[in-house]
């Protein structure tokens, strides 16, 4: 049986029948993200664990510590890890949850536009993350480590603070998966009408030059690090560009399509 997105649902439901369904969906987002909170604060610790392997490979085998300036710090180290790791786990239960209430008021050509965007977006998320964590963090931390030694003579140490270095990584994870939902945005952009591709295009410098202050601001300040960030940015950039004139041709010939049978049913 082929799947057939349909269109407009035929129910013309109250809005306080709308409002106790989003109630619903409210409801099973949040109880889907309290149960994945609950799993990831009993391995809270193997979870910090793994988001401290790049700082643990920068120190040294044996070497390095983390430390926690208040009696609460740690406790609450696990309690931002749970919650961090669980929006991740719950995140798809919580888009499907906001598509399945938004689905009904969309046209099937509007679904249809809108499910690449719902795939990309996490797949885009992952691999900027990704790379924040196997490729710029082992970069950037010997570089921060570096400044280690004598200064002035007086000896300078490393003591990474647990809540500290938790920030740092969550910022390096969310800057980065963010970034790479640049062709989402771009995307989203084109099929609104708000930009063209040619408008883009123009302006292609410009963007070179954002990308670029983008990845200095994000990055630490090593040339490495704003390279790997700029380059696959750019990269996803252009990749927009094709699949926009990818899609600019087929509306119009679908649009051509559409005239000329409507010139064929006037004859």
């Amino acid at each position: 049986m082929a799947f057939k997105i349909s269109d407009l649902d035929d129910s013309q439901a109250p809005l306080m029948e709308h409002l106790i369904e989003l109630r619903g969906r409210l409801v099973k987002a949040v109880l889907a993200l309290g149960v994945a909170f609950a799993v990831c604060l009993y391995f809270a610790d193997d979870i910090f664990g793994i988001l401290v392997r790049p700082l643990t490979a920068s120190f040294g085998a044996g070497q390095g510590r983390l430390v926690y300036t208040q009696l609460y710090g740690a406790f609450f180290v696990e309690i931002k890890v749970a919650l961090f790791a669980a929006f991740f786990i719950s995140f798809p239960i919580i888009a499907n949850q906001l598509w399945a209430f938004v689905a009904p008021g969309l046209y099937a050509r509007e679904k249809r536009a809108f499910l690449p965007f719902l795939i990309a977006t996490p797949i885009l998320f992952t691999a900027g993350a990704c790379l924040a964590y196997f490729v710029v963090m082992p970069l950037a931390f010997p570089w921060f480590l570096g400044f280690q030694g004598n200064v002035g003579g007086i000896d300078a140490e490393a003591l990474p603070e647990m809540g500290q270095y938790l920030d740092l990584v969550m910022r390096f994870i969310l800057a980065f998966g963010i970034s790479f939902l640049l062709p989402v945005l771009l995307m989203l952009l084109n099929r609104a009408g708000l930009i063209t591709r040619d408008q883009l295009v123009a302006a292609r410098k410009y963007v070179v030059v954002l990308v670029v202050a983008l990845a200095a601001i994000i990055t630490p300040p090593d040339v490495i690090s704003q390279l790997v960030l700029a380059i696959p940015l750019l990269f996803l950039f252009e990749g927009s560009l094709i699949l926009m004139k990818i899609t600019e041709r087929r509306d119009a010939q679908r649009k051509a399509q559409e005239e000329a049978a409507a010139e064929s049913e006037a004859e």
